[in-house]
Protein backbone atom coordinates (compact mmCIF):
# COMPACT_ATOMS: atom_id res chain seq x y z
CA UNK A 1 0.00 0.00 0.00
CA UNK A 2 1.40 3.42 -0.96
CA UNK A 3 1.90 6.23 1.57
CA UNK A 4 -0.96 8.18 -0.03
CA UNK A 5 -3.29 5.18 0.06
CA UNK A 6 -2.38 4.39 3.67
CA UNK A 7 -3.03 7.97 4.70
CA UNK A 8 -6.40 7.98 2.92
CA UNK A 9 -7.31 4.74 4.68
CA UNK A 10 -6.23 6.16 8.03
CA UNK A 11 -8.24 9.35 7.58
CA UNK A 12 -11.26 7.45 6.35
CA UNK A 13 -10.98 5.03 9.25
CA UNK A 14 -10.82 7.81 11.80
CA UNK A 15 -13.79 9.45 10.15
CA UNK A 16 -15.60 6.13 10.17
CA UNK A 17 -15.00 5.76 13.89
CA UNK A 18 -16.33 9.28 14.46
CA UNK A 19 -19.46 8.62 12.41
CA UNK A 20 -19.91 5.21 14.05
CA UNK A 21 -19.69 6.92 17.45
CA UNK A 22 -22.32 9.40 16.30
CA UNK A 23 -24.54 6.53 15.17
CA UNK A 24 -24.13 4.80 18.52
CA UNK A 25 -25.12 8.06 20.22
CA UNK A 26 -28.10 8.29 17.87
CA UNK A 27 -29.13 4.76 18.83
CA UNK A 28 -28.78 5.46 22.56
CA UNK A 29 -30.75 8.68 22.29
CA UNK A 30 -33.34 6.78 20.27
CA UNK A 31 -33.78 4.29 23.09
CA UNK A 32 -34.28 7.09 25.58
CA UNK A 33 -36.77 8.60 23.18
CA UNK A 34 -38.76 5.36 22.89
CA UNK A 35 -38.87 4.85 26.65
CA UNK A 36 -40.10 8.40 27.11
CA UNK A 37 -42.69 8.01 24.36
CA UNK A 38 -44.02 4.93 26.08
CA UNK A 39 -44.50 6.96 29.27
CA UNK A 40 -45.95 10.05 27.55
CA UNK A 41 -48.18 8.56 24.85
CA UNK A 42 -48.71 4.95 25.93
CA UNK A 43 -48.60 2.03 23.50
CA UNK A 44 -51.70 3.18 21.61
CA UNK A 45 -50.43 6.73 21.09
CA UNK A 46 -47.03 5.43 20.09
CA UNK A 47 -48.66 3.16 17.53
CA UNK A 48 -50.48 6.13 15.98
CA UNK A 49 -47.30 8.23 15.91
CA UNK A 50 -45.35 5.32 14.43
CA UNK A 51 -47.82 5.06 11.56
CA UNK A 52 -47.38 8.74 10.72
CA UNK A 53 -43.59 8.69 11.03
CA UNK A 54 -43.36 5.54 8.90
CA UNK A 55 -45.47 7.06 6.14
CA UNK A 56 -43.47 10.30 6.21
CA UNK A 57 -40.15 8.45 6.15
CA UNK A 58 -40.99 6.94 2.76
CA UNK A 59 -40.56 10.45 1.36
CA UNK A 60 -38.14 11.98 3.87
CA UNK A 61 -35.50 9.25 3.84
CA UNK A 62 -35.06 9.15 0.03
CA UNK A 63 -34.55 12.90 0.01
CA UNK A 64 -32.07 12.56 2.86
CA UNK A 65 -30.02 9.75 1.31
CA UNK A 66 -30.14 11.15 -2.23
CA UNK A 67 -29.14 14.61 -0.99
CA UNK A 68 -26.20 13.27 0.97
CA UNK A 69 -24.97 10.99 -1.79
CA UNK A 70 -25.61 13.53 -4.56
CA UNK A 71 -23.85 16.42 -2.86
CA UNK A 72 -21.01 14.17 -1.67
CA UNK A 73 -20.46 12.91 -5.21
CA UNK A 74 -20.39 16.39 -6.77
CA UNK A 75 -18.23 18.04 -4.12
CA UNK A 76 -15.76 15.13 -4.00
CA UNK A 77 -15.38 15.28 -7.80
CA UNK A 78 -14.80 19.05 -7.96
CA UNK A 79 -11.53 20.91 -7.56
CA UNK A 80 -10.96 22.91 -4.39
CA UNK A 81 -11.65 26.15 -6.25
CA UNK A 82 -14.90 24.81 -7.74
CA UNK A 83 -16.31 23.32 -4.55
CA UNK A 84 -18.07 26.44 -3.11
CA UNK A 85 -19.92 27.06 -6.38
CA UNK A 86 -20.82 23.39 -6.79
CA UNK A 87 -22.17 23.41 -3.24
CA UNK A 88 -24.45 26.43 -3.88
CA UNK A 89 -25.74 25.05 -7.17
CA UNK A 90 -26.61 21.60 -5.81
CA UNK A 91 -28.06 23.11 -2.61
CA UNK A 92 -30.46 25.30 -4.60
CA UNK A 93 -31.70 22.28 -6.52
CA UNK A 94 -32.40 20.31 -3.34
CA UNK A 95 -34.09 23.23 -1.58
CA UNK A 96 -36.62 23.45 -4.42
CA UNK A 97 -37.05 19.69 -4.40
CA UNK A 98 -37.75 19.67 -0.66
CA UNK A 99 -40.30 22.48 -0.97
CA UNK A 100 -42.25 20.71 -3.73
CA UNK A 101 -42.24 17.33 -1.97
CA UNK A 102 -43.23 18.93 1.35
CA UNK A 103 -46.23 20.73 -0.13
CA UNK A 104 -47.46 17.65 -2.01
CA UNK A 105 -47.11 15.46 1.08
CA UNK A 106 -48.98 17.89 3.36
CA UNK A 107 -51.82 18.35 0.87
CA UNK A 108 -52.29 14.59 0.45
CA UNK A 109 -52.08 13.78 4.20
CA UNK A 110 -55.81 13.11 4.59
CA UNK A 111 -55.93 10.59 1.77
CA UNK A 112 -52.80 8.83 2.95
CA UNK A 113 -54.15 8.50 6.49
CA UNK A 114 -57.45 7.06 5.25
CA UNK A 115 -55.69 4.58 2.95
CA UNK A 116 -53.70 3.30 5.93
CA UNK A 117 -56.83 2.78 8.02
CA UNK A 118 -55.70 5.55 10.40
CA UNK A 119 -57.71 8.74 9.69
CA UNK A 120 -56.78 10.11 13.12
CA UNK A 121 -53.14 10.52 12.01
CA UNK A 122 -53.91 13.09 9.27
CA UNK A 123 -53.00 16.21 11.36
CA UNK A 124 -49.68 14.61 12.32
CA UNK A 125 -48.90 13.82 8.67
CA UNK A 126 -49.64 17.40 7.59
CA UNK A 127 -47.17 18.79 10.09
CA UNK A 128 -44.49 16.28 9.11
CA UNK A 129 -44.66 17.57 5.53
CA UNK A 130 -42.84 20.76 6.62
CA UNK A 131 -39.81 18.70 7.63
CA UNK A 132 -39.24 17.78 3.99
CA UNK A 133 -38.39 21.40 3.21
CA UNK A 134 -35.96 21.78 6.13
CA UNK A 135 -34.27 18.47 5.35
CA UNK A 136 -34.11 19.41 1.67
CA UNK A 137 -31.51 22.01 2.69
CA UNK A 138 -29.96 20.41 5.78
CA UNK A 139 -29.06 17.00 4.34
CA UNK A 140 -27.18 18.31 1.27
CA UNK A 141 -24.98 20.22 3.72
CA UNK A 142 -24.24 16.91 5.47
CA UNK A 143 -23.34 15.54 2.04
CA UNK A 144 -20.94 18.43 1.50
CA UNK A 145 -19.09 17.54 4.69
CA UNK A 146 -18.97 13.93 3.53
CA UNK A 147 -17.62 14.86 0.09
CA UNK A 148 -14.98 17.08 1.68
CA UNK A 149 -14.12 14.13 3.98
CA UNK A 150 -14.78 16.27 7.05
CA UNK A 151 -16.10 13.17 8.77
CA UNK A 152 -15.61 14.42 12.33
CA UNK A 153 -17.64 17.57 11.59
CA UNK A 154 -20.28 15.36 9.95
CA UNK A 155 -20.42 13.21 13.07
CA UNK A 156 -20.76 16.26 15.31
CA UNK A 157 -23.63 17.55 13.18
CA UNK A 158 -25.32 14.14 13.39
CA UNK A 159 -25.08 14.23 17.19
CA UNK A 160 -26.52 17.75 17.31
CA UNK A 161 -29.38 16.81 14.99
CA UNK A 162 -30.22 13.67 16.98
CA UNK A 163 -30.28 15.64 20.24
CA UNK A 164 -32.46 18.47 18.95
CA UNK A 165 -34.82 16.04 17.20
CA UNK A 166 -35.32 14.03 20.40
CA UNK A 167 -35.91 17.15 22.50
CA UNK A 168 -38.39 18.46 19.92
CA UNK A 169 -40.33 15.20 19.58
CA UNK A 170 -40.58 14.52 23.30
CA UNK A 171 -41.15 18.14 24.27
CA UNK A 172 -43.92 18.55 21.71
CA UNK A 173 -45.62 15.32 22.77
CA UNK A 174 -45.42 16.22 26.45
CA UNK A 175 -46.82 19.73 25.97
CA UNK A 176 -49.65 18.53 23.75
CA UNK A 177 -50.76 15.86 26.23
CA UNK A 178 -50.52 18.22 29.21
CA UNK A 179 -52.09 21.38 27.75
CA UNK A 180 -55.85 21.21 28.28
CA UNK A 181 -56.60 23.90 25.68
CA UNK A 182 -54.51 22.57 22.80
CA UNK A 183 -56.19 21.27 19.65
CA UNK A 184 -53.30 18.87 19.02
CA UNK A 185 -53.10 15.33 20.36
CA UNK A 186 -49.82 13.80 21.54
CA UNK A 187 -48.62 12.49 18.15
CA UNK A 188 -49.37 15.81 16.40
CA UNK A 189 -47.58 17.70 19.19
CA UNK A 190 -44.55 15.47 18.71
CA UNK A 191 -44.58 16.20 14.97
CA UNK A 192 -44.73 19.95 15.65
CA UNK A 193 -41.75 19.68 17.99
CA UNK A 194 -39.91 17.67 15.33
CA UNK A 195 -40.53 20.43 12.78
CA UNK A 196 -39.17 23.08 15.15
CA UNK A 197 -36.07 20.97 15.81
CA UNK A 198 -35.53 20.48 12.06
CA UNK A 199 -35.56 24.25 11.57
CA UNK A 200 -32.93 24.67 14.31
CA UNK A 201 -30.75 21.91 12.84
CA UNK A 202 -30.88 23.67 9.48
CA UNK A 203 -29.57 26.90 11.01
CA UNK A 204 -26.76 25.02 12.77
CA UNK A 205 -25.74 23.21 9.58
CA UNK A 206 -25.60 26.48 7.63
CA UNK A 207 -23.34 27.88 10.33
CA UNK A 208 -21.01 24.86 10.08
CA UNK A 209 -20.88 24.43 6.29
CA UNK A 210 -22.01 27.73 4.81
CA UNK A 211 -23.99 28.21 1.63
CA UNK A 212 -21.14 28.24 -0.86
CA UNK A 213 -20.83 30.87 -3.59
CA UNK A 214 -23.02 31.76 -6.53
CA UNK A 215 -21.86 31.15 -10.09
CA UNK A 216 -20.42 28.25 -11.97
CA UNK A 217 -22.10 25.83 -14.32
CA UNK A 218 -21.27 22.53 -12.68
CA UNK A 219 -23.11 20.26 -12.36
CA UNK A 220 -25.52 20.78 -15.24
CA UNK A 221 -29.16 20.51 -14.31
CA UNK A 222 -29.72 17.73 -16.85
CA UNK A 223 -26.64 15.76 -15.85
CA UNK A 224 -27.38 15.99 -12.13
CA UNK A 225 -31.04 15.09 -12.67
CA UNK A 226 -30.03 11.99 -14.63
CA UNK A 227 -27.99 10.89 -11.61
CA UNK A 228 -30.45 12.00 -8.95
CA UNK A 229 -33.81 10.83 -10.32
CA UNK A 230 -32.90 7.11 -10.47
CA UNK A 231 -31.27 7.44 -7.04
CA UNK A 232 -34.38 9.11 -5.59
CA UNK A 233 -36.60 6.48 -7.13
CA UNK A 234 -34.33 3.71 -5.86
CA UNK A 235 -34.21 5.17 -2.36
CA UNK A 236 -37.98 5.61 -2.48
CA UNK A 237 -38.39 1.93 -3.25
CA UNK A 238 -35.86 1.03 -0.56
CA UNK A 239 -37.76 3.01 2.06
CA UNK A 240 -41.04 1.56 0.89
CA UNK A 241 -39.36 -1.77 1.55
CA UNK A 242 -38.41 -0.59 5.05
CA UNK A 243 -41.93 0.52 5.90
CA UNK A 244 -44.15 -1.75 3.79
CA UNK A 245 -44.59 -4.37 6.48
CA UNK A 246 -45.50 -1.90 9.22
CA UNK A 247 -47.90 0.08 7.04
CA UNK A 248 -49.56 -3.03 5.63
CA UNK A 249 -49.87 -4.38 9.16
CA UNK A 250 -51.55 -1.09 10.09
CA UNK A 251 -54.08 -1.53 7.30
CA UNK A 252 -54.72 -5.22 7.91
CA UNK A 253 -54.95 -4.79 11.69
CA UNK A 254 -57.51 -2.02 11.23
CA UNK A 255 -59.52 -4.30 8.94
CA UNK A 256 -59.34 -7.11 11.52
CA UNK A 257 -60.36 -4.75 14.31
CA UNK A 258 -63.36 -3.52 12.33
CA UNK A 259 -64.37 -7.10 11.45
CA UNK A 260 -64.27 -7.96 15.16
CA UNK A 261 -66.63 -5.08 15.98
CA UNK A 262 -63.87 -2.82 17.33
CA UNK A 263 -62.88 0.65 16.15
CA UNK A 264 -59.91 1.09 13.78
CA UNK A 265 -57.95 2.65 16.64
CA UNK A 266 -57.85 -0.78 18.32
CA UNK A 267 -55.06 -1.57 15.85
CA UNK A 268 -52.78 1.11 17.39
CA UNK A 269 -51.32 -1.08 20.15
CA UNK A 270 -50.47 -3.89 17.72
CA UNK A 271 -48.75 -1.42 15.41
CA UNK A 272 -46.94 0.02 18.41
CA UNK A 273 -45.71 -3.42 19.49
CA UNK A 274 -44.51 -4.24 15.97
CA UNK A 275 -42.77 -0.88 15.80
CA UNK A 276 -41.07 -1.73 19.08
CA UNK A 277 -39.76 -4.92 17.47
CA UNK A 278 -38.63 -2.93 14.42
CA UNK A 279 -36.81 -0.45 16.65
CA UNK A 280 -34.43 -3.19 17.75
CA UNK A 281 -34.45 -4.97 14.40
CA UNK A 282 -33.27 -1.83 12.59
CA UNK A 283 -30.23 -1.42 14.86
CA UNK A 284 -27.85 -3.24 12.46
CA UNK A 285 -28.97 -1.04 9.57
CA UNK A 286 -28.62 2.17 11.56
CA UNK A 287 -25.13 1.36 12.73
CA UNK A 288 -23.95 0.16 9.33
CA UNK A 289 -24.91 3.45 7.72
CA UNK A 290 -21.54 4.67 9.03
CA UNK A 291 -19.94 2.10 6.71
CA UNK A 292 -21.80 3.50 3.69
CA UNK A 293 -20.83 7.09 4.53
CA UNK A 294 -17.16 6.09 4.29
CA UNK A 295 -17.48 3.50 1.53
CA UNK A 296 -19.37 5.71 -0.92
CA UNK A 297 -16.75 8.47 -1.47
CA UNK A 298 -13.86 5.96 -1.42
CA UNK A 299 -15.50 3.80 -4.08
CA UNK A 300 -16.42 6.83 -6.17
CA UNK A 301 -12.80 8.03 -6.11
CA UNK A 302 -11.40 4.57 -6.88
CA UNK A 303 -13.83 4.14 -9.77
CA UNK A 304 -12.96 7.57 -11.17
CA UNK A 305 -9.25 6.67 -11.12
CA UNK A 306 -9.94 3.34 -12.83
CA UNK A 307 -8.34 1.30 -10.03
CA UNK A 308 -10.31 -1.96 -10.25
CA UNK A 309 -8.20 -3.72 -7.62
CA UNK A 310 -8.84 -0.96 -5.11
CA UNK A 311 -12.56 -1.05 -5.89
CA UNK A 312 -12.65 -4.80 -5.23
CA UNK A 313 -10.69 -4.42 -1.97
CA UNK A 314 -12.96 -1.64 -0.70
CA UNK A 315 -16.08 -3.66 -1.50
CA UNK A 316 -14.78 -6.85 0.14
CA UNK A 317 -13.67 -5.00 3.26
CA UNK A 318 -16.94 -3.07 3.55
CA UNK A 319 -19.21 -6.08 3.06
CA UNK A 320 -17.14 -8.25 5.40
CA UNK A 321 -17.46 -5.60 8.11
CA UNK A 322 -21.20 -5.36 7.43
CA UNK A 323 -21.67 -9.13 7.72
CA UNK A 324 -19.71 -9.40 10.96
CA UNK A 325 -21.38 -6.44 12.68
CA UNK A 326 -24.90 -7.36 11.58
CA UNK A 327 -24.30 -10.91 12.78
CA UNK A 328 -23.19 -9.61 16.19
CA UNK A 329 -26.36 -7.58 16.68
CA UNK A 330 -28.62 -10.20 15.13
CA UNK A 331 -27.44 -12.86 17.60
CA UNK A 332 -28.53 -10.68 20.54
CA UNK A 333 -31.92 -9.90 18.99
CA UNK A 334 -32.63 -13.58 18.36
CA UNK A 335 -31.53 -14.64 21.85
CA UNK A 336 -33.55 -12.27 24.07
CA UNK A 337 -36.21 -10.50 21.93
CA UNK A 338 -38.99 -10.13 24.51
CA UNK A 339 -36.56 -9.00 27.21
CA UNK A 340 -35.18 -6.25 24.98
CA UNK A 341 -38.62 -4.89 24.14
CA UNK A 342 -39.59 -4.97 27.82
CA UNK A 343 -36.53 -2.87 28.65
CA UNK A 344 -37.71 0.05 26.52
CA UNK A 345 -41.47 -0.39 26.47
CA UNK A 346 -43.74 -2.57 28.57
CA UNK A 347 -44.65 -6.16 29.29
CA UNK A 348 -47.65 -5.83 26.98
CA UNK A 349 -45.45 -4.69 24.08
CA UNK A 350 -42.99 -7.51 24.80
CA UNK A 351 -45.74 -10.13 24.82
CA UNK A 352 -47.16 -8.88 21.53
CA UNK A 353 -43.87 -8.20 19.71
CA UNK A 354 -41.28 -10.60 21.18
CA UNK A 355 -41.79 -13.48 18.75
CA UNK A 356 -41.90 -11.08 15.80
CA UNK A 357 -38.53 -9.60 16.82
CA UNK A 358 -36.91 -13.04 16.86
CA UNK A 359 -37.82 -13.38 13.18
CA UNK A 360 -36.96 -9.77 12.33
CA UNK A 361 -33.58 -10.23 14.02
CA UNK A 362 -32.61 -12.38 11.05
CA UNK A 363 -34.46 -10.58 8.28
CA UNK A 364 -33.37 -7.06 9.20
CA UNK A 365 -29.74 -8.17 9.55
CA UNK A 366 -29.95 -9.00 5.84
CA UNK A 367 -31.46 -5.55 5.30
CA UNK A 368 -28.38 -3.96 6.90
CA UNK A 369 -26.06 -5.80 4.51
CA UNK A 370 -28.40 -4.97 1.62
CA UNK A 371 -28.11 -1.28 2.49
CA UNK A 372 -24.33 -1.39 2.23
CA UNK A 373 -24.53 -3.34 -1.05
CA UNK A 374 -26.96 -0.92 -2.68
CA UNK A 375 -24.79 2.02 -1.61
CA UNK A 376 -21.78 0.33 -3.20
CA UNK A 377 -23.74 -0.38 -6.39
CA UNK A 378 -24.88 3.24 -6.60
CA UNK A 379 -21.34 4.55 -6.18
CA UNK A 380 -20.07 2.20 -8.91
CA UNK A 381 -22.67 3.14 -11.51
CA UNK A 382 -24.99 0.22 -10.79
CA UNK A 383 -28.07 2.29 -9.93
CA UNK A 384 -30.33 0.34 -12.29
CA UNK A 385 -29.35 -3.01 -10.85
CA UNK A 386 -29.85 -1.69 -7.32
CA UNK A 387 -33.26 -0.40 -8.34
CA UNK A 388 -34.35 -3.73 -9.80
CA UNK A 389 -33.25 -5.67 -6.72
CA UNK A 390 -35.12 -3.33 -4.39
CA UNK A 391 -38.26 -3.40 -6.54
CA UNK A 392 -38.22 -7.21 -6.57
CA UNK A 393 -37.82 -7.33 -2.77
CA UNK A 394 -40.65 -4.84 -2.25
CA UNK A 395 -42.92 -6.83 -4.50
CA UNK A 396 -42.16 -10.03 -2.60
CA UNK A 397 -42.81 -8.43 0.78
CA UNK A 398 -46.10 -6.88 -0.34
CA UNK A 399 -47.36 -10.06 -2.00
CA UNK A 400 -46.33 -12.18 1.01
CA UNK A 401 -48.12 -9.84 3.42
CA UNK A 402 -51.31 -9.91 1.36
CA UNK A 403 -51.20 -13.70 1.15
CA UNK A 404 -50.14 -14.60 4.70
CA UNK A 405 -51.21 -11.63 6.86
CA UNK A 406 -54.42 -10.10 5.54
CA UNK A 407 -57.59 -11.54 7.00
CA UNK A 408 -55.95 -12.98 10.13
CA UNK A 409 -57.43 -12.33 13.57
CA UNK A 410 -56.19 -9.36 15.59
CA UNK A 411 -53.51 -11.04 17.74
CA UNK A 412 -49.75 -11.40 18.20
CA UNK A 413 -49.73 -13.99 15.39
CA UNK A 414 -50.53 -11.17 12.98
CA UNK A 415 -47.17 -9.59 13.87
CA UNK A 416 -45.25 -12.86 13.53
CA UNK A 417 -46.72 -13.53 10.10
CA UNK A 418 -45.75 -10.01 9.01
CA UNK A 419 -42.20 -10.56 10.23
CA UNK A 420 -41.84 -13.82 8.27
CA UNK A 421 -43.19 -12.26 5.07
CA UNK A 422 -40.76 -9.35 5.41
CA UNK A 423 -37.70 -11.46 6.21
CA UNK A 424 -38.22 -13.76 3.23
CA UNK A 425 -38.21 -10.83 0.83
CA UNK A 426 -35.11 -9.27 2.39
CA UNK A 427 -33.08 -12.48 2.26
CA UNK A 428 -33.80 -12.93 -1.43
CA UNK A 429 -33.06 -9.28 -2.21
CA UNK A 430 -29.68 -9.48 -0.47
CA UNK A 431 -28.71 -12.56 -2.48
CA UNK A 432 -29.66 -10.82 -5.73
CA UNK A 433 -27.73 -7.68 -4.75
CA UNK A 434 -24.66 -9.78 -3.92
CA UNK A 435 -24.72 -11.30 -7.41
CA UNK A 436 -24.95 -7.89 -9.08
CA UNK A 437 -22.23 -6.38 -6.90
CA UNK A 438 -19.90 -9.30 -7.61
CA UNK A 439 -20.33 -8.67 -11.32
CA UNK A 440 -19.65 -4.92 -11.01
CA UNK A 441 -16.85 -4.96 -8.41
CA UNK A 442 -15.24 -8.34 -9.10
CA UNK A 443 -16.03 -9.72 -5.65
CA UNK A 444 -18.21 -9.31 -2.57
CA UNK A 445 -17.22 -11.35 0.47
CA UNK A 446 -15.43 -14.63 1.14
CA UNK A 447 -17.80 -17.62 1.55
CA UNK A 448 -15.93 -18.62 4.70
CA UNK A 449 -16.82 -15.29 6.28
CA UNK A 450 -20.50 -16.03 5.68
CA UNK A 451 -20.22 -19.56 7.09
CA UNK A 452 -18.28 -18.50 10.16
CA UNK A 453 -20.57 -15.56 10.90
CA UNK A 454 -23.69 -17.72 10.45
CA UNK A 455 -22.30 -20.39 12.76
CA UNK A 456 -21.38 -17.76 15.35
CA UNK A 457 -24.93 -16.35 15.26
CA UNK A 458 -26.48 -19.81 15.69
CA UNK A 459 -24.19 -20.82 18.57
CA UNK A 460 -24.32 -17.56 20.52
CA UNK A 461 -28.08 -17.01 20.04
CA UNK A 462 -28.86 -20.56 21.16
CA UNK A 463 -26.68 -20.07 24.22
CA UNK A 464 -28.37 -16.79 25.12
CA UNK A 465 -31.89 -18.14 24.66
CA UNK A 466 -31.18 -20.96 27.11
CA UNK A 467 -29.46 -18.99 29.88
CA UNK A 468 -32.76 -18.47 31.69
CA UNK A 469 -31.89 -15.09 33.25
CA UNK A 470 -35.02 -13.07 34.04
CA UNK A 471 -35.77 -9.39 34.54
CA UNK A 472 -34.07 -6.30 33.08
CA UNK A 473 -30.65 -7.11 34.54
CA UNK A 474 -30.93 -10.69 33.28
CA UNK A 475 -31.60 -9.39 29.77
CA UNK A 476 -28.54 -7.13 29.91
CA UNK A 477 -26.33 -9.96 31.19
CA UNK A 478 -27.66 -12.36 28.57
CA UNK A 479 -27.03 -9.83 25.79
CA UNK A 480 -23.45 -9.34 26.98
CA UNK A 481 -22.84 -13.10 27.11
CA UNK A 482 -24.26 -13.53 23.61
CA UNK A 483 -22.10 -10.74 22.18
CA UNK A 484 -18.97 -12.07 23.86
CA UNK A 485 -19.63 -15.62 22.68
CA UNK A 486 -20.20 -14.39 19.11
CA UNK A 487 -16.85 -12.63 19.06
CA UNK A 488 -15.22 -15.62 20.73
CA UNK A 489 -16.54 -18.05 18.12
CA UNK A 490 -15.27 -15.82 15.30
CA UNK A 491 -11.90 -15.64 17.03
CA UNK A 492 -11.68 -19.41 17.40
CA UNK A 493 -12.72 -19.81 13.76
CA UNK A 494 -9.94 -17.34 12.81
CA UNK A 495 -12.35 -14.95 11.18
CA UNK A 496 -11.16 -12.27 13.61
CA UNK A 497 -7.47 -12.11 14.40
CA UNK A 498 -4.24 -10.09 14.50
CA UNK A 499 -4.84 -8.55 11.07
CA UNK A 500 -8.04 -6.92 12.29
CA UNK A 501 -6.24 -5.54 15.33
CA UNK A 502 -3.51 -4.18 13.06
CA UNK A 503 -6.12 -2.41 10.95
CA UNK A 504 -7.62 -0.80 14.05
CA UNK A 505 -4.17 0.39 15.10
CA UNK A 506 -3.56 1.78 11.62
CA UNK A 507 -6.86 3.65 11.76
CA UNK A 508 -5.89 5.09 15.12
CA UNK A 509 -2.52 6.11 13.69
CA UNK A 510 -0.46 3.63 15.67
CA UNK A 511 1.98 1.35 13.97
CA UNK A 512 1.65 -2.33 14.86
CA UNK A 513 4.38 -3.79 17.02
CA UNK A 514 6.86 -6.18 15.47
Amino acid sequence: MTTSSAENTRKAGRGGLAIAAAKIYFILVGFIQQIAFSAILGLNGYGALSTALSAASIVTNPITQASIQGMSREVAGASEAEQPRVLRRVLSFHALLGLVFGLVFSLSAGRVASALGAPHTAPTLRILGSILFFYGIYTPLVGALNGLRRFVAQAALDVTAATLRTVGLLGGAWLATRAASTALDGPAGAALGFAGAAAMVLLVSIGVVGLGRAGGARPSVRGYAMFLVPLLFGQGLLNLLFQADGLLLRRFAAESATAAGLGYQAADKFVGAYRAAQLFGFLPYQLLMSVTFILFPLLASARASGDKEQVRDYVRSGIRLAVILSGLMSSVLIAVPAGLIDLAYSTEAAELGGRALRVLGVGLAFLAVLGVMTSALNSLGGERGSLLVTAAALGLVVISCFVFVRGQALSADLLVRTAWATSAGLVLATLLAAGLLARVAGGVVAPLTLLRSGAAVAISATLGANLGFGGPMGTVVSAAVVAASYVGVLGLARELGPDDLARLRAVAGRAPRR
